[in-house]
């Protein structure tokens, strides 16, 4: 493609940006995601999950994609370095900070740490896998997206993350490696696509309550205990994060009541 067409392609990666449509749009899905949580009090559990569906899954990918663009430069219009007053480097990481609320997906972490990184070692087993990931002293992830795929993908090497739990003999520690992506995976079964989707939606949906809880931890202790070894940087803003995406969290509960949390 590059041979073929290299100057038109050229161009568009120097000058093209979706600013002026994507910008918008990224405030009307988040907008849209804040009334739809605010009137989940008036709704029934079944509702809720129905409203979800649709249109609520599709504003939260819309969210996805477009701090997807924001996080490869794509985003704000090029060759400019102040952009509605404010520098273009520190614009992005804002975009990038509040863009990403409300949301239980944990998009902000992983574009942050994990997705350009996710291009240099995609497919390499040797530098991400599950355990290195976890167990990584790095600042970024080897390859963020490694949380993602292990849902629906067989991925080489150990898991994690590790624990050290307390043992009945004094003075010793019981490791255990636990995963919940891996876990729900090994439900699937060949030729049973109803099965795997169940398996798929509810690994999925457990996972996602298990970071809305962890987030309410690190918010709280200022650590992220899934990523123990990474450098104190690293703690520092996934605790401002989560500081900020719990009290966001509280007050659609004070004003909305706890379906709120549940959409």
């Amino acid at each position: 493609m590059l041979k073929k067409y290299g100057k038109q392609i050229s161009r568009l990666e120097r000058k093209s940006s979706s600013q002026s449509v994507a910008l918008p749009l990224l405030a009307f899905a988040n907008a849209s995601l804040l009334l739809m949580s605010l009137s989940s009090k008036f709704l029934s559990p079944l509702q809720i999950f129905l409203l979800a569906v649709f249109p609520g899954s599709i504003f939260s990918l819309w969210q996805l994609q477009i701090l997807h663009d924001c996080l490869h430069g794509c985003l704000l219009t090029k060759g400019q370095n102040e952009i509605f007053g404010m520098n273009r480097k520190k614009l992005q990481a804002n975009i990038l900070f509040w863009g990403s609320m409300p949301s239980a997906f944990g998009y902000y972490l992983y574009l942050k740490y994990g997705h350009l990184t996710h291009h240099q070692n995609v497919g390499d087993e040797k530098s991400a896998t599950l355990e290195k990931l976890f167990d990584s002293n790095q600042k970024d992830f080897e390859d963020g997206d490694v949380l993602f795929v292990a849902h629906r993908m067989k991925l080489k090497g150990e898991i994690g993350p590790k624990f050290n739990l307390p043992s009945f003999r004094k003075g010793e520690t019981k490791e255990i490696k636990m995963s919940i992506s891996k876990s729900g995976f090994n439900l699937w079964k060949i030729g049973r696509p109803i099965r795997n989707a169940m398996a798929f939606t509810t690994s999925f949906m457990y996972e996602r309550i298990m970071l809305v809880m962890n987030d309410l931890v690190v918010a709280i202790t200022g650590k992220n205990f899934f990523f123990p070894n990474k450098p104190k940087e690293f703690h520092d803003e996934c605790a401002l994060y989560c500081r900020c995406a719990v009290a966001v969290r509280m007050l659609l509960w004070k004003l909305a009541g706890w379906k709120s949390i549940l959409f």
